[in-house]
């Protein structure tokens, strides 16, 4: 018949000895060291039975138990009138009293350290993110568009509206300027002559022209590029056109007075 034996394992000697005081509830300032020592030492002998390392400070415990273990068994011996204080020989001096302080400071570091360790247990289930701008979230707040006005204001910017409605509506005639391509071609060749036969197309267009008066400009350029009184040109792409006088200045073909529009 095949037994398995399991031990638990203990991180040193004072973790086994006070699992051994726990599971035989007995009170820890009165220990029972031979009943202690005696599992103590089955412990190592089946540590050592499955073949397990039992390191010195195990032995060092065991040799400590044995020696408390013996002292606890020899008669105390009677009291002698001495010159120095041996603590041996005191009726009130207990072998296990250092034992015992060794075990209660130990049992408060391990009721800490499991402490600590159930914190961490607790703080592995909170999952943390890196932080980021939480400016979108924010709520926008509408600012008040009449915010420190009162009725006087508002009557006075009502009042200025009004005044500026009633001079909109005032009608007032507008006579239009209307010039002919034939009088805008003598223009146009009077500008050349001023200028000394040469003039930007820029010069002659500007944001006060209206849009006739553009179309007739470029009519009467047009007319001027066919009878061969100019010429237009460009230095290179994009560049502002240049209009130039011919050096002969003769009309080909017919000249303005032909042109009736």
């Amino acid at each position: 018949m095949k037994v398995t034996v399991k031990l638990e394992t203990f991180e040193g000697p004072l973790d086994l000895l006070l699992h051994l005081i726990d599971r035989a509830e007995v009170d820890i300032y009165d220990i029972p060291i031979k009943d202690i020592t005696d599992q103590y030492l089955e412990y190592l002998d089946a540590m050592q039975e499955l073949e397990l390392e039992v390191t010195s400070e195990f032995l060092v415990m065991a040799a400590t138990l044995l020696s408390i273990k013996s002292k606890m068994l020899l008669p105390k011996p009677p009291v002698l009138e001495l010159d120095f204080d041996d603590y041996m020989m005191d009726e009130d001096y207990d072998p296990r009293a250092e034992l015992v302080a060794k075990l209660i400071e130990y049992r408060k570091y391990k009721a800490i350290a499991d402490h600590l360790r159930d914190k961490e247990s607790e703080r592995s289930l909170i999952y943390t993110r890196e932080p980021e701008d939480l400016t979108p979230y924010v709520p926008v707040v509408q600012e008040n568009p009449v915010k420190g006005l009162d009725v006087s204001d508002l009557v006075n910017a009502f009042r200025k509206a009004m005044r500026r409605l009633q001079s909109r509506q005032a009608v007032a005639r507008i006579r239009k300027d209307e010039i002919s391509v034939k009088d805008r071609m003598f223009q146009l060749v009077e500008s050349l002559e001023r200028s000394g036969g040469k003039l930007l197309f820029s010069r002659l267009i500007d944001k006060e022209h209206a849009r006739d008066s553009i179309v007739v400009t470029f009519l009467a350029l047009l007319e001027l590029m066919k009878v061969k009184r100019i010429v237009c040109f460009q230095h290179q792409l994009f560049d502002d056109i240049v209009i130039q006088a011919r050096e002969d200045g003769r009309a080909d073909g017919f000249w303005a007075d032909e042109i009736s529009y």
